[in-house]
């Protein structure tokens, strides 16, 4: 039986939403925009309910929450709408991001070159944290946009976002924030945080996979250019039947997290720091990605002494643990999160995420901790098998 340890991947949906949804797959089956009938007039009940949950857990109000498929296109939404939106005759041109953002804000700020805006990537610490006076400077340019995720979806580190918005929005920018790995982790309120834009995924927070949302202000109004056409769902900028069922059990996600995070948060950082705890106890020279940054409950971003995080992950196949990203853990390169912080490609390779959850038991706890850290003392007494490359960290 496997234990699973990747909740910063996605986390399982929540039996409570499940059954939540259900009806919406059966009996409940109409479209939310067909409100000709009964059925579709149910669904967009529905919908705007789960709308407006989602809006509470966040500070917002419904009618800022654009409905998507996830984080990914909320993002580009978000990136693209708001530069496209300005078009060529706006004279900001530059567009700020960080090193260690997730791929789709990355590749989304760099796109937008072939379109005549100025992408400019900000490093960070060994921590992982954005240097304020960095922006500062950065900002001395006229800058359109800045866009700086909350919580990183590697190390779990959190950012000062409130700070750092407060910079952009002094220097006239706009402020987007990816809070996909920090919504139902933590507290967010994102009209004290002074946002303009935050883009959600459902999955990262116990709901379903394939819905997300993304928040647009509208005092000051965010306006944005749509990403594609269609019949004009979601204020004109999100074209496309709604998923009901997807929507409502995001919904109840967001309700289950406004109610619970605060104790489940103390529980999960009680059990993160006994598997800390029981792996550093056999494993002499076990490291932790961005120690003393400020950082979600469970994350726990590894650094294995003289051994490959992969090579610890086949020997211990019952266990479901990731090297990063699982948008990038496929990929024979080292994890930009950690090159950008500082680590050689042999301490990136080295270098593993656990995740803890909601379902995650004090027994699985133990029991992981005797299944990596005995894996671990396996591989490392064969360790002149392994690349020389492993030998410099």
């Amino acid at each position: 039986m496997s234990i699973y340890l990747d909740n910063q991947a996605t986390t399982p949906c929540d039996p409570r939403v499940v059954a939540a949804m259900l009806p919406l797959f059966a009996a409940e089956f109409g479209n939310p925009h067909s409100a000709e009938h009964e059925l579709g007039r149910r669904a967009a009940a529905e919908v705007e309910a789960a709308r407006a949950e989602i809006a509470a857990l966040i500070g917002a109000e419904a009618r800022e929450i654009i409905l998507t498929s996830g984080a990914t296109e909320a993002n580009n939404l978000a990136i693209k709408g708001a530069a496209r939106f300005a078009g060529a005759a706006q004279p900001r041109r530059r567009i700020i991001t960080v090193a260690t953002e997730h791929k789709c804000v990355l590749e989304s700020v760099r796109d937008l070159a072939a379109e005549g805006f100025e992408p400019v990537i900000l490093p960070v610490d060994g921590r992982g944290l954005v240097d304020p006076d960095q922006l500062r400077d950065a900002l001395l340019v006229p800058t359109l946009l800045v866009s700086v995720m909350a919580v990183n979806n590697e190390t779990g580190i959190i950012q000062d976002i409130g700070a750092l918005a407060a910079i952009a929005r002094a220097a006239g920018a706009v402020f987007h924030s990816d809070v996909a790995q920090a919504v139902g982790k933590i507290r967010l309120d994102v009209e004290a945080l002074g946002l303009h834009m935050a883009s959600i995924s459902a999955h990262k927070m116990y709901g379903p996979k394939g819905v997300g949302a993304l928040y647009v202000r509208r005092r000051p109004r965010m306006r944005l250019a749509p990403l594609f056409s269609g019949g004009g769902q979601e204020r004109g900028l999100r074209s496309g039947t709604l998923p009901a069922p997807l929507v409502v059990g995001f919904g109840v996600a967001c309700r289950i997290a406004a109610q619970e995070m605060d104790g489940e948060a103390e529980m999960i950082a009680a059990r993160r720091d006994r598997l800390f705890a029981l792996l550093s106890a056999r494993i002499p020279g076990l490291g932790w990605n961005g120690g003393g940054a400020p950082r979600i409950a469970g994350n726990l971003s590894l650094r294995l002494p003289g051994l490959r995080a992969l090579d610890l992950m086949a020997a211990a196949p019952a266990l479901c643990v990731s090297t990063g990203s699982a948008c990038t853990s496929a990929e024979l390169s080292p994890s930009h999160v950690l090159s950008a912080m500082g680590l050689t490609r042999a301490e990136a390779a080295c270098s593993l995420r656990l995740g803890v959850g909601r379902f995650t038991s004090a027994a699985e706890i133990e029991t992981a901790a005797d299944m990596l850290a005995g894996a671990f003392l396996r591989l490392a007494s064969a360790a002149p098998a392994y690349d020389p490359v492993v030998a410099e960290v």
